[in-house]
């Protein structure tokens, strides 16, 4: 990198730290009392959040907030923080949708609250951890400590009768998972060109056999891919959305780690394999991205239809980053934040639907608009954003994606124009069964609309997803940069 800039304060480490300690006073307070903290936990975690952002420079290459401390330096592991444009702003987003989750589950939760408002922190807390390592162990480390809380928040709180197999399935796929990273990351340290060492910029630096590089971008491309999710890595997905809590489900589909890991490592660190398998990730992000919207299409559960959706979506990440161009890579960012604020809206708001239904699948609903319109109407503008309409956030990101596909893969942009219109469809098709014409159960008629509590998290996604879309130019200034850099590291 061209520099690794330091503060005097370290911030990312306060951010780390802080969401453990509130995670155990979480849990020492009563039930009701566990909510507040958590709350206030994250509250100021996103002004944490909010002050980094604040304080980083969009012009400057290179890494900021830079904490790097000696950790097993025998084996070339340190302590190694910091952010760069590819990542600073994936701290307020995923803060603000904990604090979405935390309030949307406020009376949601009625057992051992405590254990769960908790076990929300340590997730955030192994989420910015993701976000800021630099030492690829630290970030290995902060990777596989998800799991924990994530099997128990889909075992002992989902909302469907196999959801304790849901949590073994995406704990087992997980692990799976991490041996090829965990493998990928040793395997370059070993044949880094100076010395050992597991350092991201040393690594970035170092030079590597084509053989070498070749390994180790297969390895972490099915470790990744896993997360992703990548077709045919994928089958996770609809069991978990299924079957877990939506407030789980939502920081599942909203925070796209396995994307992030994959334009972070998994193909900076070996260009030329990279640069040589690029039709590898094309075409399974076409297929992804068709794959997504057809099953989505003929989905009769509201959670599996977004789910697929999140498939295809992805898809798409994908193959903005398989275009190498920094337009590319700007749409791949700004639609891993769309993510947060859209699917994770999405899948909120289909809580509270279920929260009061009972039930998602489409036979159980009809006539959703008449007895609650805010929950209908908040939820038809959050579907037309993730579709890609103008005047949203999702419109801005999709022109990305697709302008930067189209001129390096016309075939694959022609297919990304097509299911665009398939996803109007499998959107619009769904919401006309589930939320218009005469309600045909007693529970939707008497159903009580959004709270004003659950009203307040949804507006406010609303308003940033406008913002963006009106002015997405603030995403991008700070994207710009670390954009240009990271493609100049994979074409010669």
């Amino acid at each position: 990198m061209d520099g690794l800039t330091s503060m005097n304060f370290p911030w990312l480490s306060l951010l780390i730290l802080m969401l453990p300690l509130g995670a155990i006073l979480t849990a020492l307070m009563p039930g009701k009392e566990a909510r507040l903290a958590a709350l206030t936990t994250a509250v100021l975690t996103l002004g944490v959040t909010l002050v980094i952002v604040a304080g980083f420079d969009p012009q400057q290459t290179g890494f900021q907030f830079v904490e790097k401390t000696p950790w097993m330096p025998s084996l070339g592991i340190h302590y190694f923080m910091g952010v760069d444009g590819l990542s600073v702003l994936f701290l307020p987003f995923t803060a603000l949708l904990f604090i979405g989750v935390i309030l949307a589950s406020w009376n949601a939760i009625r057992t051992m609250r405590q254990f769960y408002f908790a076990l929300l922190l340590m997730l955030e807390c192994t989420i910015m951890g993701i976000f800021t390592s630099l030492d690829t162990i630290l970030f290995f480390l902060f990777w596989e400590m998800t799991l924990l809380p994530l099997f128990f928040l889909l075992s002992l709180w989902g909302s469907g009768a196999n959801r304790r197999y849901a949590g073994v399935k995406y704990s087992l796929f997980m692990l799976a998972g991490g041996l090829p990273i965990l493998v990928g990351f040793v395997v370059l340290a070993l044949n880094n060109s100076t010395e050992l060492s597991f350092s991201y910029t040393d690594l970035l630096a170092g030079s590597h056999s084509k053989d070498v590089q070749i390994v180790v971008f297969f390895l972490l491309l099915v470790g990744f891919g896993i997360k992703v999710p990548l077709f045919p890595l994928h089958t996770w997905l609809p069991v978990v959305a299924q079957e877990g809590p939506a407030t789980t489900v939502a920081l599942l589909t909203g925070l796209k780690v396995g994307a992030y890991g994959l334009l972070r490592f998994g193909l900076p660190l070996v260009p030329e394999a990279a640069l040589e398998f690029r039709w590898i990730l094309v075409g399974l992000g076409m297929i992804g991205v068709l794959y997504g919207a057809v099953a989505a299409l003929s989905q009769t559960s509201l959670r599996r239809m977004l789910a697929f959706s999140s498939l295809s979506h992805v898809g798409l990440v994908v193959l903005g980053i398989a275009s190498f161009s920094p337009q590319g890579m700007q749409g791949a960012i700004f639609q891993l934040l769309n993510f947060t604020l859209i699917a994770g809206g999405l899948f909120l708001i289909t809580g509270f639907l279920h929260q009061r239904t009972g039930s998602t699948e489409l036979l159980s609903l009809g006539g959703v608009a008449k007895s609650m319109p805010l929950l209908a109407s908040l939820f038809f503008f959050l579907g037309l954003a993730g579709i890609g309409m103008p005047a949203t956030s999702g419109f801005p990101a999709e022109f990305l994606l697709i302008v930067s596909i189209l001129e390096v893969h016309t075939g694959a942009g022609l297919v990304v124009l097509f299911v665009v219109i398939l996803g109007a469809a499998y959107f619009l098709n769904f919401y006309r069964k589930a939320f218009l014409g005469e309600a045909r159960h007693a529970i939707i008629r008497d159903a009580p609309d959004l709270k004003r509590r659950e009203l307040g998290v949804l507006l406010l996604i609303v308003i940033l997803v406008l913002v963006f879309g009106f002015y997405p130019q603030g995403i991008l200034d700070i994207t710009e940069t670390s954009s240009q850099y990271w493609v100049s590291l994979l074409l010669p």
